[in-house]
């Protein structure tokens, strides 16, 4: 049975259509399936915790190939789905819980024989929310394959101080090295999305890639200079807790050798850094 006509008879046996609310879009193309677990690079030392895993199309591939996989899953129904069809795997544990909230530090505590790696195809709702929970945990995972929104994967993935960044990019820059790994298109999917997909690896940094005095001031200060991106990075850090002294900001910028007239979204993640740490 093609994975197709799999997922017809698992959506008719169970009599479920895709939640819109959780962002469901059940993939069904072989190739990017196959594609996805390669590109991951999962063997039989790794532990795979899987994100939103549905019917588990992708599950059975990461089955094959994984030493364990732990898929957490917020919908009961697809857990249910996911214990009748892999009831006699050894190497697999459900877990009905929302990724947001569960305590990643502790599975990998209860798996520590393991190499971590998390893949999933995220729900596009939620991408941004879910990656920066996975990337601020400071888990000791090794690295994150997902399949996102395309327009997603271009701000991940930016280069910092270019225009196509967002306050997710230096994230991003910071805590991982990031890699577009190939486009996914909506005809991959039942029901078909209204965007392409584009999968994406962040290999996770075992080093900090700068010296930071303050990483929670530094990606404060980050947020408020794209909360107002339109603005100069002088009047976008006034009136916050950085800058109750214009003045003492424009000398900042100055010394560090940055315009004062700039806005944030043309300073790299290390110009950020340097007047995080000068303030």
């Amino acid at each position: 049975m093609d994975i197709l006509s799999e997922t017809r008879f698992l959506m008719k046996k169970y009599n479920i259509t895709a939640n819109k609310s959780l962002g469901q879009n059940f993939l069904i193309d072989e190739e990017v399936i196959l594609n996805t677990v390669k590109s991951a690079g999962i063997n039989e030392k790794d532990l795979v915790i899987e994100i939103g895993p549905g019917l588990g199309t992708l599950t059975n591939e990461l089955l094959k190939k994984a030493g364990k996989v732990i898929c957490v899953e917020l919908d009961k129904k697809m857990v249910e789905i996911l214990t009748d069809r892999f009831l006699l795997f050894k190497n697999i544990k459900i877990l009905n819980e929302d990724i947001l909230k569960i305590d990643l530090n502790k599975i990998i505590e209860e798996n520590k024989e393991y190499n971590i790696k998390i893949v999933a195809n995220l729900p596009y709702y939620i991408t941004t929310p879910i990656i920066m929970k996975l990337l601020e945990s400071r888990a000791n995972f090794d690295s994150i394959t997902v399949m996102v929104q395309k327009e997603v994967a271009d701000r991940l993935c930016a280069k910092t101080g270019k225009r196509e960044a967002g306050a997710i990019t230096y994230a991003v820059e910071y805590y991982s090295i990031s890699e577009k790994l190939f486009i996914v298109p909506r005809t991959s999917f039942v029901p078909q999305p209204n965007v392409e997909s584009e999968v994406i690896n962040l290999k996770i940094r075992k080093e900090k890639l700068y010296n930071v005095a303050n990483e929670e001031k530094l990606f404060k200060i980050i947020k408020y200079a794209f909360m107002q991106r339109r603005k100069t990075l002088l009047n976008a850090l006034q009136n916050t807790e950085f800058c109750s002294d214009k003045e003492h900001l424009r000398k900042a910028l100055n010394e560090l050798g940055i315009d004062e007239k700039v806005r944030g979204e043309a300073l790299t993640l290390q110009d950020f850094v340097k007047l995080s740490n000068c303030i």
